[in-house]
């Protein structure tokens, strides 16, 4: 629970960020539009999240089982790799992306606004997507490092201090409708990242796997005192 609970709140406050922002959408000039794109836009994207995401939980489990095996280079060159990756896939479907923008919106609906609105979104939502492949691989370094409460604390931060303000700004009281929606999310991810960055840029990972050992160590004694009892 220590972790898990952490790990969950890091996970649902960028998550319900973006439901909040298709709710707020229903409150702007023309609603039934602004409805419509955002929410074609947050299904792409949480599609195409499901790829960093898989990487942020193959990151999570090299890294802790790296520093629990007492061998910090490993856990270093798999943030690497896992960097590597996302950054070359980042790339690959933002290029899709802004391959298909006039076509995107075919594939949720016959409206010309809509379509046009969709494909007016795309370079913001690609650039989105390029943003949160970083985030998930960080915030998988963050959960393999035991980091959840920093990570979670990360995301309110960035994403409630920061990115639904400022979207709110934007859409509203400067009239850019659900760009500015969905801009305040993107700047979310630039603070998420550029925080997330720094913690593991400045990280020891030395003293990382020595604590690592030291928690495998504690329940493991945790569990013989549960089974003792049992007994």
């Amino acid at each position: 629970m220590k972790l898990g609970f952490p790990s969950a709140v890091m996970v649902c406050l960028e998550l319900w960020s973006f439901e909040l922002l298709v709710l707020l959408s229903g409150l702007l000039p023309n609603p039934v539009l602004e409805t419509s794109t955002l929410s074609i836009c947050l299904n792409t994207s949480l599609t195409l999240w499901m790829i960093p995401v898989g990487l942020g939980g193959t990151a999570s489990t090299r890294i802790s089982n790296e520093l629990g095996a007492g061998n910090p280079k490993g856990a270093k060159l798999a943030v690497r790799v896992v960097v590597a990756i996302v950054i070359v896939e980042g790339i690959m479907m933002g290029s899709i992306l802004l391959g298909v923008r006039n076509k995107l919106g075919y594939a949720f609906s016959s409206d010309p606004k809509v379509i046009s609105y969709v494909a007016s979104m795309i370079p913001i939502v690609a650039a989105g997507n390029f943003l949160d492949g970083f985030q998930c691989v960080l915030s998988g370094v963050a959960r393999g490092c035991g980091w959840q409460k920093i990570g979670a604390c990360v995301n309110l931060g960035s994403y409630y201090l920061v990115g639904v303000p400022l979207g709110l700004l934007l859409g509203f009281h400067l009239h850019l409708g659900g760009r500015g929606l969905w801009l305040g999310i993107v700047t979310a991810l630039v603070v998420q990242v550029m925080s997330l960055s720094i913690i593991t840029l400045v990280t020891n990972w030395d003293k990382e796997a020595m604590k690592a050992k030291d928690r495998v160590g504690s329940s493991d004694n945790e569990f013989r005192e549960a089974e003792a009892s049992i007994i």
